[in-house]
């Protein structure tokens, strides 16, 4: 992990500041990839290691109104051929599927795993952008509504975004239709630092790309010292020469940093 002891953020919100157009620049991550050349689809599609005792539960990003499960299921092969159990979790994309439903459907699926797996090794929840978003959410989670308590043992959010209320004044919330309310009610970085962690052991991750925007940056490294404020055993990572898209691409690659950052906090 990078020492980040030195590193900080102005105490002011920055975002606040910018006019409509640089808002929309700096949630807009394809405005920052920096790559070359055509990109590629990954669709490399694995079956999930059901015998398999540790399980790693994927969100997908899509600003919450777009992507899949089935788009979302390459990075499968690198965990599952280390006995690692996959689930790639489906929820209901804006503009049918509002975001509080989504975060119940998600909340739902994690106590869905338990229930159905209770010998499992743990749980590993890991988001990317939207979701990692609907993964930190996960941190809130009231789970004696669900008669169960789920063994998380290590979230790993990708690039997130946890402070909704810049979303609101940018064009992704035309298909989203929140209200500031709304925002606040599903901003994990607003209340993640009074909650109790069901397991003191479970380790939280937050990882930026370099070429994610400032915002990104920003919202990632809040996230992360808001999580130390609480009694959360949490890290923070920036993966170097990765955009917003490369940074969750890349766990196709068995040697990636990320893929080896999961695996070892999995079988530690």
């Amino acid at each position: 992990m990078m020492d980040v002891s030195g590193v900080g953020f102005p105490s002011k919100v920055p975002w606040k500041k910018m006019s409509a157009e640089e808002l929309e620049n700096q949630y807009c991550p394809s405005r920052w990839v920096v790559r070359l050349g055509a990109e590629e689809a990954l669709r490399t599609y694995s079956q999930i290691g059901i015998e398999a005792l540790p399980f790693f539960l994927f969100f997908h990003g899509g600003y919450w109104q777009s992507g899949s499960k089935d788009e979302s299921a390459f990075m499968v092969h690198p965990l599952t051929a280390q006995g690692v159990a996959v689930v790639i979790v489906a929820y209901g994309i804006a503009p049918k599927g509002t975001l509080d439903h989504m975060v119940d459907q998600v909340t739902r699926s994690v106590a869905f795993v338990q229930k159905r797996y209770p010998s499992n090794k743990g749980i590993y929840l890991c988001g990317h952008s939207a979701g990692a978003h609907l993964a930190a959410m996960m941190l809130l989670a009231d789970w004696t509504k669900h008669g169960v308590t789920p063994n998380l043992r290590g979230f790993f959010l990708v690039s997130g975004v946890f402070d909704l209320e810049p979303i609101v004044y940018t064009s992704q919330n035309v298909a989203l239709q929140l209200t500031l309310e709304d925002a606040q009610r599903n901003s994990p970085q607003l209340k993640v630092a009074q909650a109790q962690p069901v397991d003191p052991t479970c380790r939280v991750l937050v990882v930026v790309g370099q070429f994610d925007s400032p915002e990104f940056h920003r919202q990632s490294w809040e996230f992360y010292q808001t999580l130390c404020q609480g009694e959360w055993k949490a890290s923070f990572e920036e993966l170097h020469d990765v955009d917003h898209f490369e940074i969750v691409e890349n766990l196709t690659q068995k040697d990636n940093v990320l893929t080896q950052i999961i695996l070892k906090t999995i079988f530690q």
